[in-house]
């Protein structure tokens, strides 16, 4: 079983590390974090790639050992034929009088009625505000993941604009997982 330790790592480093690992042809593995974001993130990247995992807490570190499930150890065919949206700002264009906001209500409202839902929604910069308990787009959001998105909140933006501990929708990611979520599905689409 290889080891990864990525205690005291920034994300998207333990996942990084993790990546090399399985690259590597590590069939079992145990990666070593210390804090739940790091987990929930290896955790997410690890069974996308086909791992079965158990998380288990210590006095310092999380650990997750994971074993490939030989059941499923492809990636998920259905990604090719999906599409993602990165959103680097809570509103559509410059700000002018409001009515940047007003176009981001609108086209989020749209996604929610359209027939096939985005699979994966990433935010980004200012735009992880629209995630926040006091935003009002968190209801398009809810609706979103409730017929299947993914919505991915970038906690280094999270952590910069203090807003991490009022995150009412989504889940905390990083860099690397925004990236091959979003850029993984056949038609990427960069808003913001």
């Amino acid at each position: 079983m290889e080891i990864v330790d990525a205690r005291g790592m920034d994300c998207p480093k333990p996942v990084i590390l993790t990546k090399e690992s399985v690259e590597r042809g590590s069939r079992e593995l145990a990666v070593w974090v210390d804090n739940d974001v790091a987990a929930s993130n290896v955790e997410r990247f690890l069974e996308n790639r086909g791992f079965t995992v158990k998380k288990e807490y210590g006095d310092e570190s999380i650990v997750l050992e994971a074993k490939i499930d030989s059941k499923n150890t492809s990636a998920n065919p259905e990604a090719k034929k999906s599409w993602g949206v990165l959103f680097t700002s809570d509103k559509i264009g410059s700000a002018s009088d409001g009515l940047g906001e007003v176009l981001m209500k609108s086209f989020l409202g749209t996604l929610v009625k359209s027939e096939k839902a985005p699979s994966v929604v990433a935010l980004m910069n200012e735009a992880v505000h629209m995630a926040a308990e006091s935003s009002s787009f968190c209801d398009h959001l809810s609706e979103l993941r409730d017929r299947g998105t993914l919505i991915l909140v970038c906690g280094t933006c999270t952590k910069h604009f203090g807003i991490t501990e009022n995150i009412r929708v989504g889940v905390i990611s990083n860099m690397f997982e925004i990236t091959e979520a979003v850029f993984g599905t056949s038609k990427p689409i960069v808003i913001g």
